[in-house]
């Protein structure tokens, strides 16, 4: 079994389906939350869930460094030794969706995920006392997940990075077991747990360079980024492919619909001459995952399938074609059927889901709705974790969309509310960012909101068409949904409009569960 390591941290990683004609594997981790998807699982969902669970309460500072609070990869070690080492992003409905087994991938059977906890729930049990409690939720779902890999006998596996990559659990993997490293981004998520600055995330991430292994790097990133990354690669002999270099030729031609559903039309066009050359000329490329940055990050799947066609795998064009316009993810770029909307309450309205929680993935997602509704007026609908920032966040709609209403609301995140940001914050935040880029705002503390919307009755709204209206929700999730349609019915008056649900993929869970998931 070889593996392909992957860090995920490009507003939406697209590498999730095969590429290959092969088996393979991923786990996705992150936290966890009894679902109606996982009661076949309950028992393993249960056991992790009781352990330190960081998606829930947050991660410490420094976490992701070499520092006295930060995660020890040694004690990864040791438990994988314990297991018999096979040198080895939220789920969406259930926690079978981080561990997917096959051609064409598939989320791991209950029946076999819970034959194999039953069979090292002892090692599990020893290992958490001999490491005095300080196993996560994390390490001990990755271990389930490399211990089923070594089972399953996989020709490959992709694995993501947790967080930041020299000391997640999943970097267990040595050189020799390795077949190239992948690096999309450099963002500014996680700082405080990677050191507090882009140069210390970039040096946590480049931990996953191995000896003579290429590097992927997607980009683009700026110069001195690219020099620690580089750095990292010279020092441990790897070959750097850089999937933004000057020979990527790689453009969306167009928008088209297929089955009443966006989709971009690309070319992928390659010529890699710098420490490796690899070349591939893909045109009208027909990818459901929408936006510039969904293109970079296909180049950057291609770059790396390239590779491994250069080490003698069998990997035809038409396979990484294949790959690319069957990829598809769970709440990101993912626009509803008018059914589905129907289903919620919102019948005629064209709802698009994202779970963009950072100031890039709020960028692209920007450009996504300009790009697939380039006219229309925008509705979002937010929720988001104490943790992020918020401030940012804002600023990329209210200077880049033709933004009409803001409803914030609240959601559980991973199934707890520790880390849940009141909407009375989220509300203020975004009119404090307004008031500082000069944006007009109508919002539910001013006097003129009360008498427009306080009642629920449907009073003019002339005067108001180039102000945002901005509120927060006290009310359910559906309740946001429907109110943020109704106003934005009113502003729009005809013509196509856009309803965004957005901050969380914990958001994007609770639409889905509503429609039966």
């Amino acid at each position: 079994m070889q593996f392909l390591k992957l860090i995920s941290s490009s507003p939406a990683c697209s590498l999730r389906k095969s590429l290959y004609n092969k088996k393979w594997v991923s786990p996705f981790t992150q936290g966890t939350s009894l679902s109606a998807g996982d009661v076949e699982v309950r028992e393993l969902v249960e056991y992790i869930d009781s352990l330190k669970n960081y998606e829930k309460s947050g991660v410490p500072k420094d976490a992701g460094t070499d520092s006295d609070d930060g995660f020890d990869l040694g004690r990864m070690r040791r438990l994988m030794g314990r297991l018999g080492n096979p040198d080895s992003s939220p789920h969406i409905l259930s926690i079978r969706e981080r561990i997917l087994v096959g051609n064409p991938a598939k989320p791991v059977p209950a029946e076999k995920l819970n034959c194999l906890f039953h069979q090292i729930k002892d090692i599990l049990d020893e290992s958490i006392v001999l490491e005095n409690g300080c196993l996560s939720h994390f390490e001990v779902l990755t271990a389930v997940a490399f211990t089923l890999f070594a089972q399953e006998n996989v020709d490959m596996a992709v694995i993501e990075a947790g967080l930041g990559g020299a000391r997640d659990a999943t970097n267990v993997i040595s050189s020799s077991g390795l077949l190239a490293s992948v690096i999309t981004t450099i963002g500014e998520e996680h700082m405080d747990a990677l050191g507090g600055s882009l140069e210390s995330i970039a040096m946590a991430k480049s931990g996953i360079v191995k000896h003579g292994c290429p590097l992927v790097l997607g980009g683009p990133v700026v110069p001195q980024i690219e020099r620690i990354l580089r750095d990292k690669a010279s020092v441990m002999n790897s070959p750097v492919v850089l999937a933004s270099g000057a020979g990527n030729r790689s453009v969306i031609e167009s928008i088209c619909f297929l089955d009443g559903r966006p989709c971009q039309r690309c070319d992928v066009v390659l010529e890699v001459e710098r420490d490796l050359q690899l070349s591939t000329n893909l045109l009208n490329v027909r990818m459901s995952m929408l936006g510039a940055h969904q293109l970079q990050n296909a180049v950057t799947a291609t770059c790396a399938a390239l590779c491994l066609r250069d080490m003698g795998w069998t990997i035809s064009d038409q396979s990484i074609r294949a790959g690319l316009e069957r990829t598809h993810l769970l709440g990101r770029s993912q626009f509803l059927t008018f059914t589905e909307a129907k289903a919620l309450g919102l019948p005629g309205a064209a709802v698009l889901l994202d779970g963009a929680h950072t100031k890039e993935s709020a960028r692209a997602l920007v450009e996504t709705t300009k790009m697939t509704f380039p006219d229309a007026p925008l509705a979002l609908v937010v929720a988001m974790a104490r943790d992020k920032d918020h401030a940012a966040f804002a600023k990329e709609f209210l200077s880049g969309a033709r933004l009409e209403v803001v409803v914030l609301t609240e959601v559980d995140i991973a199934g707890g509310n520790a880390r849940t940001t009141p909407s009375t914050l989220l509300r203020d935040c975004w009119i404090q960012e307004s008031e500082r880029m000069g944006i007009a705002v109508l919002h539910d503390k001013m006097p003129e909101y009360q008498e427009s919307f306080g009642d629920g009755s449907e009073c003019s709204l002339i005067g108001m068409e180039d102000r945002v209206i901005l509120t927060a929700a006290n009310s359910s999730l559906a309740d946001s949904l429907h109110a943020a349609n109704r106003i934005l019915k009113r502003k729009a008056r005809k013509g196509p409009a856009l309803l965004v649900v957005t901050g969380s993929l914990h958001m994007v869970t609770s639409v889905l569960l509503s429609l039966g998931g």
